[in-house]
């Protein structure tokens, strides 16, 4: 039995990186049945829903916009509570821009992409996103259709930016969805292979133990979100795939 669902297991990953190989090469990718009314219906009510923090990010702007050619970093809760990721990566051109939304989904990413990130014009968006979408009860194709939106919507008016996506983390508290989270990360992983100028990067194999098992000193209490050690590690592993400046001249 455990040798049959090992095999059905093996096979489901393979079509799926399959299903996702192909949406990458029919770039832009469009959901099949999807119309412009059932994308403005779904925007106005993610607006309405995520007014506050809309609101409070249109406040920062007004205060100080950022400089165009920056990196700007969006998503859920955890780019929302990385209070330290300008100090972090401080050395990058242009600056950080920070608008991550805690609770937010990948979906709700790919409708905000001209609020968030296209109206920063940055060089590059780094996106974390993913595992609030399945834990609603997405599935990761549903979760790739996401990212492939995202992905177009940025692309469209940006077309030179580098898009990067930071795999989904193997949480503690949702240790019962890691099936599902391999599966996103694989599928979203053969969709960037063939994306020009993006890149997946793997933070859910470090944040394992030996044991295979989400290594709980890098998660707070809740069993979901990061500690200082965690975020460490994340600086760690992000800061290789960020623009540097160019290195001094003797």
């Amino acid at each position: 039995m455990k040798s049959a669902l090992a095999a059905l297991a093996l096979l489901a990953t393979t079509t799926f990186a399959a299903q996702a190989q192909t949406a990458a090469a029919a770039f832009p990718y469009e959901a099949d049945g999807a119309t412009a009314a059932d994308t403005t219906s779904a925007y106005l009510a993610a607006k309405a829903r995520w007014h506050n923090e809309l609101a409070a990010f249109a406040r920062a702007d007004q205060e100080r916009f950022p400089p165009p050619g920056g990196v700007v970093f969006v998503g859920s809760s955890t780019v929302r509570m990385w209070t330290r990721l300008a100090q972090d990566f401080a050395r990058v051109p242009g600056g950080i821009v920070n608008r991550g939304f805690g609770g937010s989904t990948l979906a709700d990413c790919a409708l905000f992409a001209r609020d968030l990130v296209v109206r920063y014009k940055p060089r590059q968006v780094v996106l974390y996103a993913g595992d609030n979408d399945l834990a609603e009860g997405r599935t990761p194709l549903q979760v790739l259709d996401s990212f492939a939106r995202f992905a177009n919507a940025v692309r469209a008016e940006l077309p030179d930016a580098r898009i990067s996506f930071i795999s989904v983390k193997p949480s503690p508290s949702r240790e019962q969805l890691m099936p599902q989270v391999r599966e996103t990360n694989h599928v979203i992983s053969a969709y960037l292979n063939l994306l020009p100028n993006s890149e997946y990067i793997d933070i859910h194999t470090p944040m394992l133990g030996a044991d295979g098992r989400p290594r709980p000193e890098l998660f707070r209490g809740d069993r979901l979100h990061l500690t200082d050690e965690g975020y460490r590690l994340w600086q760690s592993i992000v800061a290789p795939h960020l623009p540097m400046p160019p290195a001094a001249q003797p």
